[in-house]
């Protein structure tokens, strides 16, 4: 959950992406939430579940007279407590995700060295050279920049259905590379600003009211979801989703066969939402006078691009040409080439990112002052619990699969799922991933799903590698709940999103969600050869 967003101007760009940062972050207290008072106590009473009901079902598997070795059955009770941990949120996430580690360890599931292997995981600077690369695109306002130079299109102009729809490709464009409810927190200011000035020439004295705010609202937190799939780096949680399938299978799942297969459901799926948002949320009015001069005015005062912006666009460019271009040698020359090996191997995307933020804090904006583009205060702002989750992620997966319990759950789903097709499974994967992340989180669905579908689809002689993407897809699609994703609960507290209209779209969308990220994984996933 959230806090309650302020509603007034942002002062500057550098400011409000600052801000933004600070208020929203991932790991809250209750009581700096800004839930209701009944929220406040649902969230209590099931973290208080959590804390006793995690540890009891801990012992009892470890007491249980299971004919399992001892590292297995150790492996199941650690992961049996960090999940209901995970799904309570009794502690915070990473700390049940460390506190699993360091059971594994004392427990005797493997030495240390093997467990704490996954901290040199290139994933882990992957994270942080696209988390120094978003920090500069929201320091410099290069962010806004692009949005404002978007909204302010003749295109867009004065129309209402035209502005959701800018809003919505500006909100993917951003969450593709920047933190979803970052992107959120930095155009919600502007999307309010937008909603009291529709109400103001309503005539609606109360703009909490309007169909057109719960739309446009709607649309900001929707599609930053759609958007955080696009690319590996959108959401912190598509990286361990990744990794594991990655480990389990064998086969590398490169910047450009994510996005490739992304696109193909991201696209029909954006469109849908514009529908189903106009349809349930059918506009008051079509048009709003002076919104296209209000963007345009907004743009022209930003002035020419500082010295900061050019370098981070620079930057950019570099790093997402270092993340494609391995994937495009393989379309041209093969995947089996020596030429695509050399090229994967000096390009690994981990590396592509830290020499991309190396860069950031070497080109400079004042050479006489030696300031740079990012300083280590603004590096510093890392989410670094969302980080340790990454790693401690990756940890219970080289387990599951090393001591062979995942295997072991496999054989013994096998008679449940071993008659079932790969659509079926891929679709069942979809399903249950959504559904945890409507009621934990985005990290605690692909934590507990894909572990769970990379040995069903063993068992029924099915490669898990496209079942286990479309079940990383389908963590991040939460949308009926506030408490679903950060960004659902940023637009819910500003009092324009009724909860039943949130649930009833999206509920929709779930289901939209769920069909076409598996025709679009297995088609395009087949259509490139992997899985």
């Amino acid at each position: 959950m959230s806090d309650q967003p302020s509603t007034r101007p942002v002062d500057s760009p550098a400011r409000g992406a600052d801000e933004g940062l600070e208020q929203f972050r991932a790991y809250r207290p209750i009581d700096e939430s800004g839930m209701t008072e009944g929220e406040a106590r649902f969230e209590r009473r099931r973290q208080t579940i959590g804390l006793f009901a995690g540890p009891l079902a801990a012992v009892v598997l470890l007491l249980l007279p299971l004919d399992l070795p001892w590292n297995q059955q150790a492996l199941a009770a650690v992961f049996t407590l960090t999940v209901v941990f995970w799904l309570t949120e009794a502690i915070p996430i990473p700390a049940a995700a460390l506190l699993g580690v360091a059971l594994m360890i004392v427990l005797g599931v493997a030495p240390a060295g093997d467990v704490l292997s996954s901290f040199g995981n290139t994933i882990v600077l992957l994270y942080l050279g696209a988390f120094f690369l978003s920090q500069a695109l929201l320091k410099h306002g290069l962010a806004q920049r692009v949005a404002f130079s978007i909204l302010a299109t003749r295109w867009v102009g004065n129309s209402i259905t035209r502005l959701i729809i800018a809003i919505g490709v500006v909100t993917c464009l951003f969450s593709a590379f920047v933190s979803n409810t970052v992107t959120v927190a930095m155009l919600l200011p502007t999307a309010l600003g937008i909603i009291v000035a529709i109400s103001k020439q309503l005539g609606q004295e109360d703009p909490t009211r309007l169909r057109i705010g719960t739309g446009l609202l709607l649309m900001l937190a929707f599609s930053a979801s759609i958007g955080g799939a696009v690319t590996p780096v959108g959401a912190p949680h598509q990286l361990i989703g990744r990794d594991l399938l990655e480990q389990a299978t064998g086969t590398k799942v490169s910047f450009f066969h994510w996005t490739a297969i992304a696109l193909t459901f991201a696209i029909p799926l954006f469109i849908a939402l514009v529908l189903l948002l106009l349809k349930l949320n059918r506009p008051e009015t079509t048009r709003l006078e002076g919104l296209g001069e209000d963007m345009a005015a907004r743009r022209a005062q930003a002035g020419r691009m500082s010295r900061g912006e050019v370098n981070t666009l620079v930057v950019f460019f570099l790093v997402l040409i270092g993340w494609l271009l391995p994937g495009f040698t393989g379309l041209v020359v093969g995947t089996d080439s020596a030429a695509y090996t050399a090229v994967s191997d000096a390009l690994d995307e981990g590396v592509v990112a830290v020499l991309g933020a190396a860069l950031l804090f070497l080109l400079p904006v004042d050479w006489k002052q030696r300031s740079y583009t990012i300083t280590w205060q603004d590096a510093a702002k890392t989410d670094w619990g969302t980080l340790l989750f990454i790693i401690c992620g990756a940890a219970f997966g080289t387990q599951l699969t090393d001591t062979g319990l995942a295997e072991r759950v496999g054989g013994a789903l096998g008679s449940t799922f071993g008659s079932a097709n790969l659509i079926l499974l891929t679709f069942f994967a979809v399903l249950l991933a959504i559904l945890i992340s409507e009621i934990g989180s985005n990290l605690a669905a692909v934590g507990i799903v894909v572990p769970i579908v990379i040995p069903i689809c063993m068992a029924a002689g099915i490669d898990p590698l496209l079942p286990g993407l479309a079940a990383t897809f389908g963590s991040s699609f939460g949308f009926m709940m506030p408490i679903s994703t950060p960004q659902n609960a940023l637009v819910y507290a500003t009092g324009a999103v009724p909860i039943t209209k949130m649930v009833r779209t999206g509920l929709v969308f779930d289901v939209i969600g769920a069909v076409l990220i598996t025709a679009g994984v297995l088609g395009m996933g087949r259509l490139l050869g992997i899985g």
